[in-house]
């Protein structure tokens, strides 16, 4: 049964449709979770609406109500941002609004309701000879408007940049009701304080986005991709820093540990070397001169700092077939037992090799195996524990662990989140990132954007 009241109930069936408004058991668990492991949390109902207007209508009777509404796309998310706090509440799901309204080869742009997917941004755009650059690794399936509300990353970060680099205006309805624009079509518009930025990352926090304007780019001609074996992490972080030393923005610059190539080779079967103490993947994109060249110079400085082996991929599936072994890795480990726990941590590119020195040494202390890939052209990384729920105190070993895992990425000049997010997840961790004075700040914008405090409430601090 919905704590919610027959009538909240019947307004919001009226607003939506009665199809559109979930609140049996069945029909709400799979809305209870998200991709993050061990939060779980039952919404009073989910609610589907199809269009901005109703969205305006839902939340301007939640504020009245007072009822929390939690906004959410696919679900893929990592940091529990879409989980409904201990109110309970309403999830507004916003996967009904679907519809991708413009591609522009002419202004270098799309335009699209919240629920479309990465990957279908990504081929309309490609169909015009275009291209959306963030990179999600969940691209299939993650909404733009949950990549926008989350900040996503991806594999192409260095050279291209995060979403938020991409996002040039929204609609979006504030949880009073009111419908803002903020941006629009422009590269240049310095017009009052950037709300664009600042509802970029907002974790749905601050408003409901309801329609996305993003950059686009000229598709690149060509891509290739080279993989480089070592023995050490250390190694392969040598090879990062003479990579950029050499003038080399690379489009994939990107690390497995031992561990990662052992469980990707498992699953994938690609023919990885399972002695290397760690994988460099490397790649660009451009003209075919260009690439070329870059690609070459990667190669040879992978050669000259102590690689094991350098092999480029001949053609696009050889390519395709080294960048599934980095997609794959968290699928891969999850296979090793029951619970994955993925987090993501970022330190300064030179001190990568630092922290997964770190991340192996707390993993000994409390007993866990942590296996870790990420991005090593942004120094965002990605431990890994995975273990059995059944394992005693594992769990509460892990947590400890991840809590030292982030303590040290900031000793190191480093953030608890590079692209994941905060949600529910890493807030006991914001403050040590933050600093009271910055989080009362959060707040206090918080409660500009959101006087009812219904928005995600308990999410970024709130």
């Amino acid at each position: 049964m919905s704590a919610l009241s027959p009538e909240v109930l019947d307004r919001l069936r009226a607003i939506v449709g009665p199809e559109h408004v979930l609140v049996s058991d069945g029909d709400v668990e799979p809305y209870a979770r998200d991709a993050t492991p061990l939060f779980h949390a039952r919404p009073d109902a989910v609610v589907l609406p199809g269009s901005t207007q109703e969205v305006s209508r839902i939340l301007r009777l939640a504020s009245e109500q007072g009822i929390p509404v939690t906004p959410r796309g696919a679900g893929s998310n990592l940091a529990a941002a879409t989980v409904v706090g201990p109110a309970g509440g309403i999830v507004l799901v916003l996967t009904r609004m679907r519809a991708i309204k413009e591609v522009s080869a002419d202004e270098l742009l799309a335009v699209v309701e919240p629920g479309v997917t990465t990957i279908e941004l990504s081929t309309a755009a490609e169909a015009k000879g275009l291209l959306y650059a963030p990179d999600p690794g969940s691209r299939t399936v993650s909404t733009v408007a949950g990549n926008v509300a989350m900040c996503a990353g991806g594999l192409r970060g260095l050279k291209y940049g995060v979403t938020r680099n991409y996002v040039l205006g929204l609609e979006a309805v504030l949880p009073t009701g009111e419908i803002l624009r903020t941006g629009g079509r422009l590269w240049k518009d310095v017009a009052g304080y950037d709300l664009t930025r600042l509802l970029t990352g907002s974790e749905g926090t601050l408003a409901v986005i309801t329609e996305v304007t993003v950059a686009l780019l000229p598709l690149p001609a060509v891509s290739r991709t080279g993989v480089a074996y070592f023995d050490s992490l250390a190694d392969a972080g040598r090879a990062v820093a003479g990579v950029i030393s050499a003038g080399i923005v690379p489009a994939t610059l990107e690390f497995l540990d031992r561990k990662c190539i052992g469980a990707v080779e498992d699953f994938a079967h690609l023919g990885l070397d399972r002695d290397a103490g760690a994988l460099l993947l490397f790649g660009d994109d451009g003209s075919e001169q260009a690439v070329a060249r870059s690609v070459e110079v990667m190669g040879d400085v992978c050669a000259q700092t102590g690689a094991r082996a350098v092999t480029m991929a001949k053609d696009i599936a050889e390519s395709e077939a080294l960048l599934t072994a980095r997609r794959c890795s968290l699928p891969a480990l999850a296979r090793l037992a029951p619970v994955t726990l993925l987090e993501d941590a970022s330190v300064p590119r030179p001190r990568i090799a630092e922290m997964v020195q770190r991340i192996d040494a707390i993993a000994d202390r409390y007993a866990v195996s942590v296996a870790t890939f990420g991005h090593a052209g942004d120094g965002n990384l990605h431990p890994t524990i995975v273990f059995d729920p059944a394992d005693g105190d594992v769990r509460q070993r892990a947590e400890a662990a991840f809590g030292d895992i982030f303590a040290a990425a900031i000793e190191l000049d480093g953030t608890i989140t590079g692209e994941h997010g905060v949600g529910a997840a890493k807030l006991p961790y914001l403050e040590s990132r933050l600093g009271a004075d910055q989080l009362a700040l959060l707040r206090r914008v918080k409660a500009a954007f959101d006087p009812a405090g219904i928005l995600n409430p308990g999410k970024l601090g709130s």
